[in-house]
């Protein structure tokens, strides 16, 4: 299809640059399969879910995944160096992440990146560049491995934003609360899984009152999800790879509720993404523990995921593709359109839908 197809006027104002609070008084659209959608607020959530459904969070937690250091070149003296940043957006070993590299066009295999000398305080970090791709990304490997080095990266990376807050504004203390779902257990995403920011211990004790049960997978998102299409078909686009587990308990508990007809409900794309790498094999979930890079296009044969409760994302980019196969492009290009003309506000700290799965 067509990339041009997904693209839509986003007025800069609708971007948010911070998250409504309290987290479930952020504007919720109710996008059923036809008919009319409801404006209404996420606290009022269980009130469109029935009992036995079966919400779907992400709890994977985000790491200071951003980066500053000093490239040195491979067999230099060390004399000349020049300043680095680098994201880190998939673990590959104990010691080892592919990471997205600025400047990246001068960066070589080979190269030494310092990312810390060391303190009383700080082990120091250093990588070694193993292979370089392409759009700046780089395989590193790093001078620490396991538990040493994610304490590492603890003291010297810095939280990651997104590109299009982070343009804007500068980290604050306020981020390092707010970009983390209260449930974010499993270390190693880049980014949050933005739709369950929106909830509290309190609305999550008021649906398991309503008899929505609650299950949790795990999908470290990366930062590729921030990467714009180039392409201008969608068969040309090459998706990013994240790495994702649903365990074998989780998997049982999902297939059974389908079983019995009760719906599975997907907290963010990424839930769904990975419910639905699970599903591909067999039509059945089935556990999963592996790395996915599945691209959802109109077209696409859901197994998995009945609804979907997610933010409003950018034109032309994967996820509304992803919404636009969920419920419809022509369904999502009017609630879109509802969206901006009422004033949701957008991106990782906007406001909410929950879709219904349009067949």
């Amino acid at each position: 299809m067509q990339v041009d197809l997904f693209d839509f006027e986003l007025p800069e104002e609708r971007i948010a640059l911070r998250p409504a609070l309290p987290r479930e008084s952020a504007r919720l659209l109710y996008v059923p399969a036809s008919g009319p959608f409801a404006d209404c607020r996420v606290g009022d959530l269980p009130d469109f879910l029935r009992e036995g459904d079966v919400l779907v969070f992400n709890d994977t937690k985000v790491i200071p995944a951003q980066l500053t250091g000093e490239r040195i070149r491979a067999g230099s003296d060390g004399s000349s160096r020049v300043a680095v940043d680098a994201t880190l957006h998939m673990r590959i070993a104990l010691d080892r992440w592919k990471a997205f590299m600025r400047p990246g066009k001068r960066i070589k295999v080979g190269d030494l990146v310092v990312f810390s000398s060391g303190t009383a305080t700080d082990p120091g970090l250093e990588a070694v560049v193993l292979e370089k791709g392409e759009g700046g990304e780089v395989n590193l490997r790093f001078t620490l491995a396991g538990p040493e080095l994610d304490a590492a990266i603890s003291v010297v990376g810095h939280l990651p934003l997104p590109p299009y807050i982070a343009s804007k504004r500068a980290v604050d203390d306020d981020d390092l609360r707010d970009y983390q779902t209260v449930f974010a257990r499993e270390e190693g995403a880049v980014a949050a899984p933005t739709a369950g920011l929106h909830f509290t211990p309190e609305l999550l004790a008021e649906l398991e009152y309503r008899g929505v049960m609650q299950e949790f997978v795990t999908l470290h998102v990366g930062a590729g999800t921030f990467l714009p299409v180039k392409a201008d078909d969608t068969t040309e686009h090459r998706m990013h790879s994240e790495i994702g587990v649903v365990t074998k308990d989780v998997a049982e508990r999902l297939q059974t509720a389908r079983d019995d007809g009760r719906r599975i409900v997907a907290v963010g794309t990424t839930s769904l993404r990975l419910l639905e790498s699970a599903a591909r094999a067999t039509g059945r979930i089935e556990p999963f523990s592996d790395a996915t890079d599945i691209f959802i296009t109109p077209g696409f044969q859901f197994r998995a995921v009945d609804a979907l409760m997610t933010n409003f994302h950018l034109p032309r980019s994967t996820l509304f593709m992803l919404v636009s196969a969920f419920s419809g492009l022509d369904r999502m290009r009017a609630a879109y359109d509802h969206a901006i003309a009422g004033g949701y506000r957008f991106y990782s700290y906007g406001d909410a839908c929950l879709l219904e799965r349009s067949a």
